[in-house]
């Protein structure tokens, strides 16, 4: 009786040590984890009422067209054989500066100013005559590219939330000036022929984070051009009769560093 009550209070004892030590343990990691403190950076500080950094881009470009009433119409034998005139979306680069003006702790204006290497493709399908089609009727593709460096001066409003840690997000929005670097009479000798000045709309949101010793800032933007590009009489003949108005549109992931 005696062994068996002395077992019984041993099992009684390795169940309250065991929990004792499991409850050590947890105020152990929690008295830890309160020493730990979250460390808070001031790299890339808000508080300047002027701050500088730089910034590279990469974009997916397009042009956006409108058709003329000629477009399709039997009499117009400039473009007799068109059946559509496709833009493209193709990639480029931009790199540039940041300078930020502070009005207030979640308002920001913008100036970056940057240079933006574009390839615009347009694809002019053609009715061609093919005896494997159906009806004897094929399509052929002739691929038109151009290229263009622009020197571009957006002008940008920044709203951003309050600051979470180490993290922040904002959204900006604002219009970009943008010249072509080469003149006129070079770009008139492109397939599809733009004039040299615009002014496009951009919207865009990302993400501040805030590292120790700089900040950084992805972002994704769209730029809707304003202005019609199209040079009437310079263009291919067959694009040129078809179209009536030509914009810029862009898609723009940018890695800000402040």
């Amino acid at each position: 009786m005696q062994i068996t009550h002395l077992r019984h209070q041993f099992h009684l004892h390795r169940r309250k040590v065991g929990l004792f030590g499991a409850l050590f343990f947890v105020t152990f990691l929690s008295g830890m984890a309160q020493e730990k403190t979250f460390i808070f950076n001031k790299s890339g500080s808000d508080d300047q009422f002027l701050s500088y950094g730089f910034f590279l881009a990469a974009h997916n470009s397009s042009l956006r067209i409108k058709y003329s009433e000629s477009f399709l119409d039997p009499l117009n034998t400039d473009a007799s054989g068109v059946r559509s005139i496709m833009p493209v979306f193709s990639p480029g680069f931009a790199l540039g500066f940041l300078v930020t003006a502070r009005l207030h702790d979640q308002f920001n204006i913008m100036f970056t100013p940057k240079v933006a290497f574009y390839e615009h493709r347009t694809d002019l399908q053609l009715f061609a005559d093919d005896a494997n089609a159906p009806n004897g009727l094929g399509i052929n593709t002739v691929p038109l590219m151009s290229e263009e460096t622009l020197v571009e001066f957006p002008l940008l409003f920044k709203y951003k939330s309050e600051r979470f840690n180490n993290t922040r997000m904002f959204f900006v929005g604002g219009l970009n000036g943008q010249i072509r670097t080469k003149n006129q009479e070079e770009a008139d000798e492109d397939d599809v022929v733009l004039r040299g000045r615009d002014v496009a709309l951009e919207m865009g949101m990302g993400f501040d984070l805030y590292f120790k010793y700089f900040k950084f800032s992805p972002e994704i933007r769209f730029s809707h051009g304003l202005m019609n590009l199209h040079r009437p009489g310079y263009s291919d003949e067959r694009i040129d009769s078809s179209i009536t108005d030509i914009r810029r549109k862009a898609i723009t992931i940018y890695f800000n560093f402040q």
